[in-house]
Formats: C-alpha cells, sequence, structure tokens
C-alpha cells in the first residue's frame, strides 16, 4: 500500500507535540478520492486539538482544509475525475502529503483561484459565509463587533460586512493591525490593549449599542462582549482563543436585555454535499468578484508544522500560515 508522510500527534501538547510518520493511502474506495495535497491550510482549530482543549481520538492527523489534485476515483463517484483541483474545508488528515477521502467532503476549485489562497482561506471564508447567510442574515443597515478583526476570520467577515453594507466595529491589539482592519473595511477599529471596547462601543453607537457580536476570542471577552448588545442582540461564541468561556448563569442573557446566545461550529453546517456546495460556491463567488481579498501568511514545509503552529499563535504575525506538503 502507497504511504503518505503526515504529521502525526501520539498525545496532546505544544507545537512540538507533531511526529512525522509515514501512514497508509488507501485505495479510493466507493465514493472515495486520493488526493496529492499541494497546499493545506493550518487553523486554530488546530491547535485546539493539539493541545487537548477539544478531544480527539490519538494518534491522530490534524488538519481540516487543503487543496490537492485528485490521484484516484473510486467506484460511484460522479463530477470528479483524475486531476481535477479541488479542496475541502472541514474533514480532518490534511497534515499529511496525500489522503483518501469521501467524495462528498470535497468541492471543485474554480480555475482563477491559486491554491494558496484557497488553502489559506476556505475554512474561513465558509466560517464567515455560514455565520452572515445562514446562521443570521446580516443586513445592510446593521452594526456589528467582530474580535480579532485584522485575523483570518475577522479580515474575511470584515469585507463580507461590508459587502452586505453593515457598520463594522473590531478589536485588534496593535495600532499595525488597526490600519490592517481599516484597510479591511472595519469602520471602528478599537485596540483593546488600549481601549476599553465596551466603553468604545457605547461611544460609537450612541448608547445604542450593536445589532451582533463575533467572538473567537473566548474567555477574555466573552461576559464584555454581553455588554455590547442591545436588547434582543444576537451573541455568537464561535472560537476559544483565549481559552474556554467561563460557566456563566443563564439568567444574565435575560439582564442584559433577553440576548440570544449560540456556540457554532461549521461541522454542523456542512453536513451535506449540498450544504457543502453552496457554501462554497458563496465564498468562491466573493473572491472571483474581488469583494473578498486574502492576505496570505508564511509558508512552511509540512515538516516544520511545529514553526506554522507557534507562528499561528503569535499575536504579532499577520496573514494565514499553510504548509507545503
Amino acid at each position: 500500500m502507497p504511504t503518505s508522510l503526515s504529521a502525526v500527534i501520539f498525545k496532546t501538547g505544544g507545537p512540538d507535540a507533531f511526529s512525522l510518520v509515514d501512514t497508509p493511502v488507501p485505495a479510493a474506495g466507493t465514493n472515495e478520492l486520493v488526493i496529492k495535497h499541494t497546499a493545506i491550510g493550518v487553523n486554530f482549530i488546530d491547535t485546539y486539538y493539539r493541545a487537548g482543549l477539544y478531544d480527539i481520538e490519538l494518534p491522530a492527523i490534524l488538519g481540516d482544509e487543503a487543496v490537492g489534485v485528485i490521484q484516484q476515483v473510486g467506484e460511484g463517484v460522479k463530477n470528479f475525475s483524475v486531476g481535477q483541483r479541488v479542496a475541502y474545508p472541514a474533514t480532518k488528515g490534511a497534515y499529511s502529503q496525500s489522503r483518501t477521502i469521501h467524495c462528498h467532503d470535497v468541492v471543485p476549485v474554480p480555475d482563477s483561484l491559486d491554491d494558496l489562497t484557497v488553502a489559506a482561506s476556505l475554512m474561513r471564508g465558509l466560517t464567515v459565509e455560514y455565520l452572515f447567510c445562514r446562521l443570521y442574515e446580516l443586513k445592510a443597515g446593521e452594526t456589528i463587533l467582530i474580535h480579532a478583526a485584522a485575523g483570518g476570520v475577522g479580515s474575511i467577515a470584515c469585507q463580507w460586512a461590508k459587502a452586505i453594507g453593515a457598520t463594522v466595529i473590531g478589536t485588534v491589539s496593535s495600532a499595525q493591525k488597526a490600519e490592517l482592519a481599516r484597510q479591511y473595511g472595519c469602520d471602528y477599529p478599537i485596540i483593546y490593549t488600549q481601549q476599553d471596547f465596551v466603553e468604545e462601543v457605547f461611544n460609537i453607537t450612541q448608547g445604542k449599542k450593536v445589532d451582533v457580536v463575533y467572538d473567537s476570542v473566548g474567555k477574555d471577552t466573552f461576559m464584555k462582549s454581553l455588554d455590547c448588545l442591545r436588547p434582543r442582540g444576537l451573541m455568537v461564541s464561535y472560537g476559544n482563543a483565549s481559552g474556554k468561556p467561563d460557566p456563566f448563569d443563564v439568567l444574565e442573557l435575560s439582564k442584559r436585555g433577553s440576548l440570544y446566545l449560540t456556540r457554532p461550529s461549521l461541522y454542523h453546517y456542512t453536513r451535506t454535499q449540498e450544504e457543502l456546495l453552496a457554501s462554497s460556491a458563496r465564498y468562491f463567488d466573493m473572491l472571483i468578484q474581488g469583494k473578498i481579498k486574502i492576505t496570505l501568511g508564511k509558508t512552511f514545509p509540512l515538516e516544520q508544522v511545529a514553526n506554522a503552529h507557534y507562528y499561528l499563535e503569535s499575536r504579532d504575525r499577520v496573514g494565514t500560515p499553510i504548509l507545503i506538503p
């Protein structure tokens, strides 16, 4: 059986937890494809699994998204062929040179989009798509708060929200990132290391507060994010960059104005092939139209996966790291 060099974790821990191992690549079975990767995305959710914040069966090959070329097509596969460029956003096992994957988990990549752009942004782009188009349909004239506005998801979210016609308030850690956020379409960047973002939101909105908060930070911002919402506003907690939020009394939602709270996951919004294809098509169209531009980060050989994780977790980095197998 053919093998593939893969980055495997046998126990959870820091970025140095990875081991490089040759793993088997089974032949394509019914409704399966064998893909040779050309670029692999590195996402914050990968660090959650690596560190043990999220449970995962060990040993494990991390990574949820990649771009590649189909090497083999199994029986029953329709609409995909050998040599075709494809990508996937939410199927573990991406930190490898090659892999076998179910055809329902992949999407075709338009010829006009390059591998690095897609690998660096597909999961993040589909995250913004479901947050803005399906979880809650963001509308022109609404005001939102986005934490980490210059980050991977935040930078896409700012651009998408402006394309919709929303007013965007965003938190960032530095003046450099505030300028980046402005370039992405953030109307009011708040440097949270220098300013209280709750007070700034109150002042910016003249006391009305925001319609929706998109919080990927977690523990450090959760309760204060609730204070930024208007009555019956929506709190979307979709990440844990600073750790899991502390448990809290559900009555706090009532005290703050009958707020709504949701903790969604991309996996639940791409459960079917139809959802995945529709979501990716909507995101790819935004890229092709030029409404969203992606800032690429550093590229790392697969063998330097630990360095890619150190880079991702650095607050000074700009752009999304990419592994090249």
